[in-house]
């Protein structure tokens, strides 16, 4: 019996490293090199639209396929489907990019892909919370290594000069399936059973917008939207002013900001059990800042060390908020609070974001090339504008009332 303990959590951390291992590899297959492809293509004009598809998606799918994990079927079911639709998706957007479709119809594509995609992460970090003993200390190394398949999936990209080909587009939708392949090994998450049979706006996940009446929750979730606001300029532009530099391989580049926020994991557990929510928080604006404002420098030195702070201001404000509704809000809403979070950040903040971003970067053209400084600092103000929101807003008063049952724990505030 002592053996099968023993055994049983090493087997269980496998299965849970390797989901998000596999996820983030097809994740990053896609998103880093999406805007060289599209410019590559002569597809410049589509580019904030393409962008803006999986904000788009993110005001439908995850709320829906939420509510659908957490009512009606086995958030892993759901998590198999998802990602063989999104192989598909990712394909078909791919071979319409190569073969030189209607732009219009590539972006539809794209959009596709982006109303499977969306809901896929939120669906497997429920998976994953779900299974953990101690989301504080088990979740950080964990989600460390979706980032290292992030990494890997861009390395690969640059390693077989894709970078700017459909064919990052093709590995990313291989990628999926082997997603897809792999749920069929995780144990099934068992979805709570109704009370009763649910309402439209239950099935459509709407119900979960009454977890923003607790003041605290509603403050987290707003932070988090305006946040992404500027960061939606991060990977869409930061490529671009890095080859005006005169770099190459701009995929594997970026991943600096994903070495950093390893690190920034591995200590998060750390963080979480000697500092205020508040503070960790803070100070992953506080980075966000100073990436935008080093980058604003325009140098290829101050630009790459604004990169390497991209990993710490992620994982200080993101993932600490995911570990902070799986700690604050019960767990018969645990994948509508996750989806909720994506709905506002990919949603909310990143159709602003990417919509806004691009109207600024316009704005900043000139006849010589972009006014990279004015751009930069411009985001730079942005995030330290949501820092002030978020140091006033925040009470750090415990997690409060919250529908259908109350926090399940209370960790430092």
């Amino acid at each position: 019996m002592q053996a099968e303990r023993r055994t049983l959590p090493w087997v269980e951390y496998t299965e849970l490293t390797a989901l998000f291992l596999i996820q983030g590899a097809a994740m990053g297959m896609w998103l880093v090199p999406l805007s060289a492809v599209l410019d590559a293509h002569g597809l410049q004009a589509i580019k904030p639209f393409a962008f803006a598809s999986t904000a788009v998606a993110a005001f439908v799918s995850p709320l829906f396929f939420g509510a659908m994990a957490d009512r009606h079927a086995s958030p892993v079911k759901v998590l198999r489907w998802l990602s063989f639709a999104t192989a598909a998706a990712m394909a078909l957007a791919s071979f319409a990019i190569q073969s030189g479709w209607n732009p219009w119809l590539v972006l539809a594509l794209i959009q596709l892909h982006a109303l499977c995609s969306s809901p896929t992460w939120s669906i497997a970090s429920t998976i994953v919370f779900a299974r953990l003993r101690d989301a504080k200390r088990e979740f950080g190394p964990i989600r460390a290594v979706a980032t290292l398949g992030w990494m890997a999936g861009c390395w690969l990209v640059s390693a077989l000069n894709a970078d700017a080909s459909p064919r990052a587009g093709y590995n990313g939708a291989l990628t999926w399936l082997v997603v897809t392949a792999f749920t069929f090994l995780l144990p099934e998450v068992d979805a709570p059973k109704p009370a009763g049979p649910p309402t439209l706006r239950e099935r459509l996940g709407l119900d979960a917008l009454a977890l923003l009446k607790n003041h605290d929750h509603r403050v987290v979730f707003i932070t988090a939207a305006l946040f992404n606001i500027p960061l939606a300029a991060f990977y869409p532009y930061t490529p671009p002013h890095l080859r005006e530099l005169g770099l190459t391989h701009t995929t594997a580049w970026m991943t600096l900001g994903q070495v950093t926020e390893i690190v920034a994991m591995l200590f998060l557990a750390r963080l979480l059990t000697s500092w205020r929510l508040k503070w960790i928080f803070a100070a992953g604006l506080g980075f966000g800042v100073a990436r935008f404002a080093l980058c604003a420098l325009d140098a290829k030195g101050w630009i790459l060390l604004g990169v390497a702070l991209h990993g710490c201001s992620f994982t200080l404000v993101f993932i600490t908020a995911q570990i902070y509704l799986d700690e604050r809000v019960d767990p018969a809403w645990r994948a509508r609070a996750q989806a909720l979070m994506a709905l506002m950040t990919s949603g909310v903040g990143n159709l602003i974001g990417y919509l806004g971003v691009g109207w600024w970067f316009a704005a900043n053209a000139r006849p010589g090339g972009e006014n990279w400084a004015v751009f930069w600092s411009g985001l730079a103000a942005a995030v330290a504008a949501v820092l002030a929101y978020f140091l006033i807003a925040y009470h750090g008063r415990g997690g409060g009332a919250v529908p259908a049952g109350s926090p399940r724990r209370h960790g430092p505030a």
